[in-house]
């Protein structure tokens, strides 16, 4: 009787067969982890330009602020520039595609809190107390993935928040 034949007996060749076959998985779990990471980090950036924008606009005069609407004055054009560049004037933008139009502010006001009544610097203010919401919405761009064939097109970056006037 005859035993297997001696090709089939030998293993000196399996590890790399086993590498090439398991290399594509890797560069694709790799590259998503970065293009995954990538977007977090954006997001994350998004998220302190509306909070910084939502903190400026909430310490502008109460003057600007009705109960609904957009604030007045230079508010609104001042706190766009603040979330799409870090600065008031000049600078760069954030981001490659962000646009004014992108940002968005409104305002809200409120009588009672938790069934208080406003008092302090809100006391007087029939209308109550204005709180300011910025949101923002910004297109992803991909890091990575254009030259893997992910575009990222219609992937969206959101980010909203809200403060309340103090009018210093």
């Amino acid at each position: 009787m005859m035993g297997p034949p001696r090709l089939l007996r030998n293993d000196r060749g399996s590890a790399g067969a086993e590498m090439a076959l398991v290399t594509p998985l890797l560069c694709a779990i790799l590259i998503g982890s970065v293009e995954l990471g990538s977007y977090f980090y954006n997001e994350h950036i998004l998220e302190k330009a509306v909070r910084d924008g939502a903190r400026f606009a909430a310490r502008q005069s109460f003057t600007n602020y009705g109960c609904s609407g957009a604030p007045t004055g230079t508010v609104v054009a001042d706190t766009r520039a603040l979330v799409r560049t870090a600065l008031l004037s000049g600078g760069a933008d954030r981001f490659a595609d962000i646009v004014d139009g992108d940002i968005t502010l409104s305002t809200s006001c409120t009588t009672s809190v938790s069934g208080q009544n406003m008092t302090g610097i809100y006391r007087g203010r029939t209308t109550g107390a204005p709180v300011v919401t910025v949101s923002a919405r910004v297109d992803y761009t991909p890091v990575i993935g254009a030259a893997f064939g992910f575009s990222g097109a219609g992937m969206k970056l959101n980010a909203s928040e809200q403060a309340a006037v103090t009018g210093i």
